[in-house]
């Protein structure tokens, strides 16, 4: 076919260069679950109308405060709650009222988390909802269905998701009941739930559980039940980050209550690794929305309980509460810092979901140099922002995808080996200073 003439002059075509770039996957969206309930009262006309129960079962992105107010019908439980108050003030409380109270209660417990979230620098998160706070929910239940997108199954489906928080978590390990004081949590119930959660992120390996303390717990108590938990040394406990103690709130309905602190902690997360990077430990912050803590903790409890992977919340002279431990419950070195953990698994992630373009290529040196080129790109990236310890990037990582490792066999086999290592940096958790005093040199005399 013949070509246009063109008048003389300059032209330019643009060409692709043939690289494939790795996007980093967002590392700040925590899945809350909790107990949830239609309002009695149907509420006016929104532009966010409520989830109706088949919607609340399954994960439901909220991008706000007021959208989850709206989607939960926060306003409209909160009058219902409030006008049960006034008859409990004024002792006009009949048969049942009580346990409607209890079941309120429960409800507030997943919306305290999320307003903690936003509150703390959380942008984005997803809501998995149990209809019936007046009853305990299994490990199974909880584990759900991943084709029917209930409980953590539904979770599997969003890939997203880089945390696991359970604020009804120890709610859920009992019945609500029609009395003043609402019933204690059974602890062996709730070790159950826990380990569901924990199997839920060690399946998927890119994401962790966020996970609170019973409540009410004594520091030795506390030890005790953390020893009946997973191994330090299990893969489990590498994807754990356990918080002490709950939390005391103003209340998004005006209500001061003590709530579990797992949905403030997540929007820590995400506030640091907006700020700094998910390489830095989310630790020396700040916990704001939060009025006191029930429990002050010494130094010498703060040391126990840091050594058994438990991450605590103090309140220091000037700087108010701060969250003060960022560590897995993993007792492995590779794995003890909750930093560690999740760049490692921010890096995999990234790397496994840009690098998709390779299926069926062909599997040859030029494939391989593409890849390589690729990923010491990414990993040459994040060694500039400081995630990776080195002065060079030879000492930070190294990429190895070429004949050494891409034998026969493997083609043969239709395998394309890529073998990555990283040198990720540590907080600094322990900061030691040596002082010495010098003794004053003697004056002259006249």
């Amino acid at each position: 076919m013949a070509t246009q003439p063109k008048p003389p002059g300059v032209y330019v075509t643009e060409k692709s260069s043939g690289v494939r770039m790795i996007v980093g996957v967002g590392t700040s969206t925590p899945a809350f679950l909790g107990y949830t309930k239609q309002a009695d009262s149907a509420p006016p006309e929104r532009t966010n109308p409520p989830f109706t129960d088949d919607e609340r079962k399954i994960p439901q992105p909220i991008q706000g405060w007021q959208e989850f107010v709206d989607r939960y019908s926060i306003n409209e439980l909160g009058a219902e709650l409030a006008a049960l108050l006034k008859k409990q003030k004024e002792n006009t409380l009949v048969t049942g009222d009580l346990k409607k109270i209890q079941v309120l209660q429960r409800c507030f417990t997943l919306a305290e988390a999320v307003y903690g979230f936003f509150a703390n620098g959380g942008t984005s998160c997803y809501v998995v909802g149990f209809l019936n706070p007046d009853t305990p929910v299994t490990d199974s239940v909880l584990g759900g269905n991943a084709e029917a997108r209930t409980g953590l199954g539904g979770l599997e489906t969003v890939p997203e998701v880089t945390m696991v928080a359970v604020p009804s978590l120890w709610d859920m390990t009992v019945a609500a009941n029609d009395e003043a004081t609402p019933p204690s949590p059974v602890l062996p119930t709730g070790k159950g739930l826990i380990d569901k959660v924990l199997a839920h992120c060690t399946q998927l390996r890119n994401r962790l559980a966020v996970v609170d303390a019973p409540p009410k717990q004594l520091v030795g108590p506390l030890t005790e039940f953390v020893g009946t938990l997973a191994s330090p040394d299990s893969d489990d406990a590498a994807f754990t980050a356990l918080y002490y103690p709950w939390v005391e709130v103003p209340g998004v309905d005006g209500v001061r209550r003590t709530v579990p602190p797992s949905g403030h902690l997540a929007g820590v997360w995400a506030r640091t690794d907006t700020e700094r990077g998910v390489f830095k430990a989310p630790a020396n912050q700040n916990l704001r929305g939060v009025l006191s803590i029930p429990t002050l903790l010494t130094d010498d409890q703060n040391g126990a309980l840091n050594d058994k992977g438990v991450n605590c919340l103090r309140v220091f002279p000037g700087r108010g509460l701060l969250v003060w431990g960022a560590r897995t419950r993993s007792t492995s070195r590779d794995w003890r810092y909750l930093n560690v953990r999740r760049l490692v698994s921010f890096l995999s992630d990234s790397i496994r979901q840009s690098t998709t373009w390779a299926v069926f290529e062909p599997n040859d040196d030029r494939l391989w140099a593409t890849l390589r080129h690729s990923v010491v790109s990414f990993l040459t990236d994040q060694w500039r922002q400081g995630a990776l310890l080195g002065r060079t990037p030879d000492e930070a990582f190294y990429v190895i995808c070429d004949r050494t490792n891409n034998t026969s066999d493997t083609i043969d086999a239709g395998q394309v080996i890529c073998d990555i290592g990283v040198a990720p940096v540590r907080p600094a958790e322990f900061v030691q200073f040596t002082i010495t005093q010098i003794a004053g040199q003697p004056g002259k005399t006249s």
